[in-house]
């Protein structure tokens, strides 16, 4: 029986065994998906006794996702230029990573707004954390013309600028207004509007009314941006699909199968966040 699991410190909150161990049942596939919690003290001895202890791989959350870089022998591209994994597997007893957050950004965008089209594309993100790295380094392979950053600390903007390139403008945050009224694409990175933290206080009438927005919170399922923006009639898509799609990849490199990301799991995991979802 093949296991694998999510580390992290703490991992309660992990919806992850929700979703691998669906497709586990789904695809009929004789395995198991646990959480472990790993304090950040012993990650560097549970990385390097994985197959040892029968886990054909793991997903890696906070506060590992850059610190476990250190104990995997080989990493991709997506990895050193985010400087963050979340996914870790074994392949000819050697430790592999690989961040499938990106990935899990752009699948959600595109399957929840069929036809869409981010080539030539002007984006605003908010935030400049793990997160804004991961969804900048995929939107720029998606051909995007241009990602505009905005963060209350603008020397992280900065830095991102400086690692991604000229395509990544570091943007103040007194031009939000004249900003938005260029923009295809906002996505909110953030913590803001998270259940338990402070709301994200943004008047979204400068956008043009093609404009999609993102955010990658799912709890709750509907942020106050999201619904500030279908108010405004605007297309607005939410964190949890990129939650479900970001497993994807480590379920077929663990387990064999590449999944598919249904309603009837969207619901479950919803559901499991809003039991009065339906």
């Amino acid at each position: 029986m093949k296991k694998a699991c999510v580390i992290g410190y703490p991992i309660a909150h992990s919806r992850s065994p929700l979703i691998h161990n669906h497709w586990l049942n789904t695809y009929g596939i004789k395995g198991i998906y646990e959480k472990c919690p790993v304090e950040p003290e012993k990650l560097g001895e549970f990385l390097r006794n994985l197959a040892t202890n029968g886990y054909v791989g793991c997903n890696v959350t906070i506060p590992h996702k850059e610190t476990a870089i250190n104990f995997v022998q080989n990493i991709d591209s997506i990895v050193t230029k985010t400087g963050s994994l979340n996914t870790i597997y074994t392949e000819n007893n050697t430790i592999k990573a690989t961040s499938t957050d990106g990935e899990g950004f752009y699948q959600n965008l595109v399957t929840s707004l069929a036809g869409l089209n981010l080539n030539g594309k002007n984006v605003l993100i908010l935030g400049a954390g793990g997160s804004a790295r991961a969804v900048i380094e995929r939107l720029l392979r998606a051909g995007v013309a241009n990602i505009h950053i905005i963060n209350r600390t603008q020397a992280r903007s900065e830095e991102l600028a400086l690692l991604f390139g000229p395509k990544v403008i570091a943007s103040l945050p007194l031009n939000l207004p004249s900003l938005m009224q260029t923009m295809d694409l906002l996505i909110n990175t953030t913590s803001q509007g998270m259940q338990g933290q402070p709301e994200l206080e943004i008047d979204l009438t400068p956008l043009p009314a093609t404009a999609v927005v993102a955010d990658l919170i799912y709890v709750p399922l509907k942020t106050k941006l999201l619904l500030a923006a279908e108010a405004r009639g605007l297309k607005a898509v939410g964190g949890l699909g990129m939650l479900l799609h970001q497993a994807v990849v480590g379920f077929e490199k663990w387990f064999g199968v590449k999944p598919v990301v249904t309603d009837e799991l969207y619901r479950l995991i919803a559901r499991d966040i809003d039991p009065s979802f339906r």
